[in-house]
């Protein structure tokens, strides 16, 4: 990827010290200001180019549009709740968090829950403070035999799928993008919510919460669930209604409940937090050492590599869209693509956009401005064709054209255009004319003597493996033609290009 300029970052959070060594050691000027209002942010945030925060600022619209400079938005820490990836993506604005800095935080945290429900250890705990000495009342239940349900099986639920199998539960799971070929190498066998939801002893969620994961464990999901189930929340408060969960408690429809996250935080309605069968915490999923050091680290180092032009890791909003009207195709073709579709994909409608448009496309708001051009992207991948190439098909108004390429030496190159094969492949650098014409010994000549008559010299030449019929050629300018009607008695069609 190209380099991005990263010259001034903004920390609005407390952030392991190790970020802001790594930002200033790779050259980026480094300003911490924490406990910001609002209206602090706004008047601070114009002067930056990029932003790090935790999970307590609020980057909203209204923050990112005062960022006149502001190019990346890193979160220290996993998922982007607190961030209007909208509102930053239409101003080309990258969203970035560290996917992996706290999963066994998080997956620890969540385990340790667990096993503080099945056995009651802080009501105990409490009790003996308290000077009580109650064996009877506390009287707990084994974790071995029993079916934890894990919902979301990304990083986290794995890491707890292989925890809690030690103690010899079963573990199933419910994931819609995880395979169930990948989540069976982990011991966790898949199914739909409605099977799982009956066979549960205890539940735990690991989802980001969006509209699909808000209130999914609600009135109807509990009446589902075996009598006395114990669920546990370490991902996002939402996920499990709490509403439904205080009425599943006071029912006893559920047995006992493990909370790190709640919708509003600190919560101002403690009847969850003072239910006697209730475990709470106060947002510790992320709260080690060891998770502040590595989000803190990691931020940093993705920020410094986006910064070099090596690579874009846990960025967000760079999602392929489903649009409509002009067609766009994309193709990877070969092993070595297969994870780079997306970026591809985004890299191509920066391309179609840049000319005419006003909006400024990048890599981040592209998809979103081809939306609000009706523009059509679809991608898919391929194995069986030339490993490392990339293909393009753009469909307007009824034609059709479709360009293959790859990457050379650093030097990316052009291998084909409509059937047109190159014989050597065409160096996409400089000014370049392409044209569409019938083989024949007079062509070249021809429109050699009318560049001359331009003032336009030819530096390179590119002819097609084919000798008959119409096909397309390429030649190096030494500047652009003025006028490509003057082409016309002599090409079928005709386009150039300034690289």
């Amino acid at each position: 990827m190209a380099p991005i300029s990263i010259k001034r970052i903004l920390i609005s959070e407390s952030v392991d010290p190790c970020c802001k060594n790594i930002l200033q050691e790779n050259g980026i000027q480094v300003t911490e200001k924490q406990n910001m209002s609002k209206d602090d942010l706004i008047a601070e945030i114009k002067d930056y180019d990029g932003l790090v925060v935790r999970s307590a600022t609020k980057v909203t619209a209204d923050v990112i549009k005062a960022a006149g400079n502001l190019k990346i938005i890193g979160r220290a820490g996993t998922g982007v709740d607190n961030v209007d990836v909208d509102a930053a993506t239409i101003k080309g604005i990258i969203v970035m968090n560290t996917p992996s800095g706290n999963t066994i935080s998080a997956a620890e945290l969540t385990c340790t829950l667990l096993m503080s429900l099945s056995r009651n250890v802080p009501q105990a705990a409490m009790s003996m403070k308290a000077g009580n000495w109650d064996r009877k009342k506390f009287m707990g239940t084994e974790l071995y035999g029993k079916i934890l349900g894990i919902v979301g099986l990304g990083r986290i639920g794995k890491e707890v799928a292989t925890r809690m199998q030690s103690f010899g539960m079963k573990t199933i799971g419910y994931d819609p993008i995880t395979p169930p070929e990948v989540t069976a190498t982990w011991g966790v066998e898949q199914m739909s919510l409605e099977q799982l939801w009956p066979q549960c002893d205890y539940i735990t969620v690991h989802t980001p919460l969006m509209p699909s994961t808000a209130g999914l464990l609600n009135d109807t999901s509990f009446a589902k669930c075996k009598k006395g189930v114990k669920v546990v929340n370490c991902a996002r408060g939402g996920i499990i209604d709490e509403d439904a969960l205080l009425r599943a408690l006071e029912s006893r429809q559920c047995g006992g409940a493990g909370l790190d996250v709640f919708v509003e935080e600190p919560p101002k309605n403690r009847a969850l937090v003072n239910h006697p069968n209730v475990i709470s915490c106060p947002h510790l999923g992320a709260s080690t050492k060891e998770a502040q050091a590595r989000c803190g680290q990691d931020i940093a180092l993705q920020i410094v590599d986006m910064v070099m032009g090596k690579s874009l890791v846990g960025a967000c909003g760079l999602w392929p869209c489903k649009l409509n009207m002009v067609c766009c195709f994309y193709h990877n073709l070969g092993d070595c693509l297969k994870d780079s579709s997306a970026y591809m994909t985004s890299a191509v409608m920066v391309g179609l956009l840049r000319d005419g448009s006003q909006s400024c496309p990048n890599l981040v708001n592209s998809l979103t401005l081809a939306k609000e051009s009706g523009v059509t992207v679809t991608r898919n991948h391929s194995e069986g064709l030339t490993q490392g190439a990339c293909e393009v098909e753009i469909s307007v108004n009824g034609s059709s054209y479709r360009a293959t390429g790859s990457v050379q030496g650093g030097v990316p190159v052009l291998l084909e255009l409509n059937s047109s094969v190159f014989r050597q492949p065409v160096s996409l650098t400089g000014n370049l004319l392409f044209f569409k014409a019938v083989a024949s010994p007079p062509l070249l000549p021809s429109v050699t003597g009318l560049l001359a008559t331009a003032g336009v010299e030819m530096e390179s030449f590119s002819a097609p493996a084919a000798r008959s019929g119409d096909q397309w050629y390429c030649v190096g300018l030494s500047s652009l033609l003025g006028d490509l009607g003057a082409l016309k008695p002599l090409v079928k069609a005709a386009a150039q290009v300034s690289v």
